[in-house]
């Protein structure tokens, strides 16, 4: 059990903790989430050790063992195998002595230590850790050297999962993987022994990885039950309530502030005044839950253009060696939503950077209308930032016609106001720094906006604020992105670059996270052609619209009911009756949740007659 007791820390004189207290039972698996700069990184390095709390105490089991990705990633001559089998200190300790141990009974306790820890399938372990971030059995036997820092993180990360230390603490772990490492951690967290606190803006692991949220607000921790969505749902029910809560006490504040304003000079009211003006002074303020910054993204809108905007005639691509992507018959117009999907290596990068003319084509041939923008986003970018410079000064190099104010502006419509504007950008948040770049990627209005890993960095709410503006835009969007949020909501199309090809998918990305889990994306055998099916008889038609009216009816009654709740919650009086107010918070859940099932009903009755229709 990790215990969190009124802790108290400030940087710089800016308070992070006050009081904040919270208790994670061992073996819960918690996403730790809040608005960045909160301190939410800060509280792992408490958690640590490696700051001193001003007050409070954080406790745990004597013995427990705290694990987390260290800063410096391994760059030696060692093996990714060795590098990984070496972070397990107890097992590397032990077989260390067991090579130079002559007393009998101290190599029988070696042994018999060596066999309660699974020693001897040690390496069977972290191989299968290993190819689970995307090593192969050769990346495997290279040294990490051979490694860029990406993909050296990724072997850290392997180092402290092979340890399973019992309190394991990850900082944004999906920023340097792809697609198929992040389902992968996915469905590794959900099965870990131990309790895992993760820091995450990814939904979907906060939804499948975790089932509980750690929230980090106004100084303060709270622990909700439940996986992101829940927690969510939740929260905005509460803040509902307490704005609800708080106007009504402003308008009985006002009004007892009236009468004592208006009697308080007459002999013949003063004793009512007076009761009034101590009725204020008892009256505990209820504040109004602060309105959350409204996070933003701005595209300017391209003209449009004739289509397609791009097309591929037989094209290859690739470096100084064979192509990686070969005979390429591809066509992109401008109201295009696609989504590249494909194993690490396959290829996606390459087809982006052909497709935003960093790559020419060995073979083949690829037409661009001839009044065609491209923006090109790859988080590679952000690094290549000049730190030293601010914002203002970035832009001012590409727009240097323009004056200050527009160029503020600008920066405005990327959520980068007034103070960051002036800051050096070595400076910047991780976010702010990926605002740049995609203000940067985006500043000539391009009629093709390709987006490689766009989300990293960038806050929940940082991210839905991305799918609204990509939502709006009027150009043509390619993603490559390991958070399947993002791609739901946005892409309406998917590649698969596989085997040297690009082809479109014919499944949803559900069935591709089922197929990437399953670690089998071969090539299903040909099945025979299907005969095409009959028409659907009148009645049939008839029971499927009837399928659609009794989901909307049932929406329609749960839509009153959530209505009624949510007024009943907004009564003052309830929370009088803690245990009353808990039921009916329940209630309101539940309603919430039927509400969601009854919605996804709707949709699948509605597609029915779509399919029975066509």
């Amino acid at each position: 059990m990790l215990r969190i007791a009124d802790i108290t820390y400030s940087v710089e004189g800016r308070p992070l903790f006050e009081g904040a207290s919270a208790t994670i039972p061992t073996g819960h698996k918690v996403g730790l989430v809040g608005k960045n700069g909160t301190g939410k990184t800060t509280l792992f390095r408490l958690i640590r050790g490696e700051l001193a709390l001003e007050g409070g105490e954080i406790a745990m089991p004597s013995r427990a063992k705290v694990g987390g990705v260290a800063q410096e990633v391994p760059s030696s001559s060692t093996s990714l195998l060795d590098t990984v089998l070496s972070a397990d200190t107890e097992r590397a300790n032990l077989l260390s002595e067991a090579e130079t141990a002559t007393d009998p009974h101290r190599i029988s306790d070696i042994q018999n230590r060596l066999t309660d820890i699974d020693a001897w399938s040690a390496e069977g372990r972290a191989s299968a850790i290993l190819r689970g971030l995307g090593f192969d059995t050769e990346a495997q036997q290279r040294p990490c050297s051979d490694f860029s820092g990406g993909w050296r993180m990724r072997v850290a990360l392997a180092g402290v999962l092979f340890a399973q230390p019992d309190l394991l603490l990850l900082d944004e772990p999906t920023n340097y993987l792809d697609l198929e490492g992040s389902l992968w951690l996915e469905s590794y967290l959900a099965k870990y022994p131990h309790t895992v606190i993760i820091i995450s803006h990814d939904r979907g692991l906060l939804n499948r990885a975790v089932s509980a949220i750690l929230h980090l607000d106004n100084r303060k921790l709270t622990l909700w039950s439940g996986p992101y969505d829940q927690f969510a749902r939740q929260r905005a029910a509460m803040i509902a309530v307490q704005a609800a809560e708080a106007k009504k006490q402003d308008a009985r504040r006002a009004h007892l502030q009236s009468f004592v304003d208006r009697f308080k000079a007459k002999a013949s009211k003063a004793v009512q005044a007076q009761s009034r003006v101590k009725m204020l002074e008892k009256m505990t303020p209820i504040m109004a839950p602060e309105e959350a910054k409204k996070q933003v993204f701005t595209f300017p809108a391209p003209e449009q253009l004739s289509p397609p905007i791009i097309t591929m005639d037989g094209t290859a691509v690739g470096y100084d060696g064979p192509p990686v992507l070969k005979r390429l018959d591809l066509r992109i117009d401008q109201d295009d939503r696609i989504a590249l999907l494909g194993r690490n290596g396959e290829g996606k990068s390459t087809l982006s950077k052909l497709l935003a003319g960093k790559l020419d084509p060995c073979a083949g041939k690829v037409v661009r209308s001839s009044k065609l923008r491209i923006g090109y986003f790859a988080q590679h970018q952000v690094d290549e930032l000049y730190l030293d410079e601010t914002p203002l000064q970035h832009i001012m190099r590409l727009r240097p016609n323009e004056g200050q104010p527009r160029l503020r502006a600008r920066l405005a419509g990327f959520g980068l106001g007034a103070d960051q504007a002036e800051t050096a950008v070595g400076r910047l948040s991780g976010g702010q720094k990926a605002r740049l770049s995609l203000l940067l990627a985006t500043i000539d209005a391009p009629h093709l906006l390709i987006l490689d890993e766009p989300t990293n960095h960038l806050d929940i709410e940082s991210r839905e604020a991305l799918v609204t503006a990509l939502t709006e835009y009027t150009g043509a969007v390619i993603l490559v992105s390991h958070d399947m949020h993002l791609l739901s909501l946005v892409a309406d199309r998917l590649w698969l670059v596989k085997d040297g090809g690009v082809s479109p998918y014919p499944d949803d990305l559900e069935t591709y996270r089922g197929q990437l889990l399953a670690g089998d994306e071969s090539e299903k055998p040909a099945e025979k052609p299907k005969a095409k099916p009959a028409r659907p008889t009148r009645e049939t038609l008839l029971a499927l619209k009837a399928d659609v009216r009794k989901c909307e009816d049932r929406i329609s009654k749960l839509n009153d009911m959530r209505d009624k709740l949510a007024k009943k919650l907004a009564d003052p009086e309830l929370y009088d009756r803690p245990g009353e107010a808990v039921v009916w918070q329940k209630k309101y859940s539940e309603v919430m949740e039927a509400l969601d099932k009854a919605e996804a009903l709707w949709l699948l009755a509605a597609e029915k007659i779509e399919k029975a229709e066509a």
